[in-house]
């Protein structure tokens, strides 16, 4: 904490500003959080509730539409390019220009909604996602009407320049208006849709995300400042960012073993490595499953399950170029009884 922050706060109350008044102390508050100085941070935070001088930017409690999300300061491994991409958005706000919608579209377990969270938390703004289950109505024509006061309710956030609004799969409103198979009254949701999007205040930062890009609808495609694809993984990618995972899960389990050389080759085997999202749950489930009494228990676990096989056969497990030591590691079997193996079967053919 700085000098200049007990001095605003200060100048603040002196000026009756209440509104800056809250954001600065929020702001010591927020530091003494990052010191892992909780108790005091809480006690901050505390004192502000119970005085009325903190209150969100959106009441959730009064809104039939909207639900506070968490923000994320976990670490979240992104390609290079996606990555360049959300710093972008971070930038592009920071100018003040008037660039505030963005549409984030890609497969289940990219990081979508995930990098909202980071990027509404390095903003430093509030996260409210959009809830689709009280905004769609099977009433004739209430779906449209319901959008229209959920955009109002944006337009009414007193302060705007502190809010990020989601819309997580935005797909449910956004399917195309011409589509043969798609219903009316579905479409009339995508036409108000488009209509509070062209009047939306610039200040309150939009954040849209789908996995069916494909049947989006091109003219509300069209009201995004910016599309980001999310698709865009490789391989090493997704090797690398299984080994982030992997570090960061580890110290939680103090039973496993380390041995990232044979990890990453079992993540190598696999023929279509599962986007970040899945990828996490396997890794973290065969930890999780893992004996205790055997440090690499979860390393066997986790082959069976990317490989969908339930027993280890050390032939193919050698032809796909894993060492005897390695070998040893998967199987239980000593390297020279699989050293013997391997050269009878060779013997033999």
């Amino acid at each position: 904490m700085k000098k200049k922050n007990v001095l605003n706060l200060i100048k603040y109350y002196s000026e009756k500003n209440d509104t800056a008044f809250r954001n600065e102390a929020y702001e010591i508050a927020k530091y003494f959080d990052e010191i892992n100085n909780y108790q005091l941070s809480e006690y901050i935070m505390g004192l502000l509730s119970n005085t009325n001088t903190f209150s969100p930017q959106v009441d959730d409690s009064k809104s039939h539409y909207f639900r506070k999300v968490e923000t994320s300061s976990e670490s979240l491994p992104l390609p290079e390019e996606i990555k360049n991409d959300v710093l972008g958005i971070v930038n592009a706000v920071g100018h003040n220009v008037g660039i505030n919608k963005f549409l984030f579209q890609g497969p289940p377990g990219t990081g979508k909604t995930e990098s909202v969270k980071q990027i509404a938390r390095i903003l430093d703004r509030e996260l409210f996602a959009v809830d689709f289950n009280q905004v769609i109505d099977s009433k004739l024509g209430q779906t449209g009407k319901n959008i229209a006061e959920l955009f109002d309710e944006i337009q009414e956030v007193p302060n705007p320049e502190k809010v990020v609004v989601l819309f997580d799969e935005i797909d449910i409103l956004a399917v195309d208006r011409i589509n043969s198979n798609d219903l009316r009254e579905m479409g009339r949701a995508t036409s108000s849709v488009l209509k509070g999007l062209d009047s939306i205040n610039n200040k309150v930062i939009i954040i849209a995300t789908t996995n069916l890009f494909n049947a989006f609808d091109k003219a509300l495609i069209r009201r995004f400042d910016s599309v980001v694809d999310y698709g865009r993984y490789s391989r090493e990618d997704l090797v690398e960012i299984a080994e982030i995972i992997l570090n960061e899960l580890l110290p939680k389990f103090k039973s496993a073993g380390r041995n990232m050389r044979l990890f990453k080759k079992i993540i190598g085997t696999m023929d279509n490595i599962p986007y970040p999202g899945d990828l996490k749950n396997m890794i973290k489930t065969s930890l999780a499953f893992s004996n205790p009494n055997s440090e690499f228990d979860y390393l066997i676990r986790l082959y069976k399950s990317a490989l969908g096989e339930q027993k280890l056969d050390i032939i193919d497990l050698h032809a796909k170029g894993f060492t005897l030591r390695e070998l040893e590691l998967l199987t239980g079997v000593s390297k020279s009884q699989i050293s013997r193996e391997i050269k009878e079967i060779s013997a033999n053919e």
